[in-house]
């Protein structure tokens, strides 16, 4: 019995197109929201989380342009810092995040703050008054 990879768009999608499809980055849309994301709302501010574990703070991007908040994250060994280990064994791990959502309600620009502790990085962003 032959093994079959299972395709849950295979009534409407074949796997090459699909395969192209997701191939060609100008299909997606610009503004997307990434599995990850905690957004929420308090009285005064819309408030971000997104887990950016084993990356240090200095290599945390956080940018908010036309209403679009992107967090984008990555941290690479060094030569050096690999040269130093022995390594007994080794997890694959993802070592890049890039996070990209529209928020809910209008913000204050000007008044959006992010900190990294513990591996997550906090947005914070003032409700724009009406």
């Amino acid at each position: 019995m032959a093994i079959i990879k299972f395709n849950p768009f295979s009534p409407w999608i074949s796997d090459n197109s699909m395969t192209s499809f997701l191939e060609d980055s100008e299909n997606w849309p610009l503004a997307r929201i990434t599995e990850g994301l905690d957004v929420y709302e308090t009285d005064s501010e819309i408030v971000v989380k997104a887990p950016v574990p084993g990356v240090p703070a200095d290599k945390v991007d956080v940018t908010f342009e036309n209403g679009v908040l992107r967090i984008r994250a990555q941290f690479k060994e060094t030569k050096e810092e690999k040269e130093k280990k022995k390594v007994v064994y080794k997890q694959q791990k993802v070592n890049f995040f890039d996070y990209t959502t529209t928020l809910p309600r209008a913000v204050d620009s000007s008044k959006i703050t992010a900190e990294v502790n513990d591996g997550v990085v906090t947005v914070r962003a003032l409700i724009a008054q009406e």
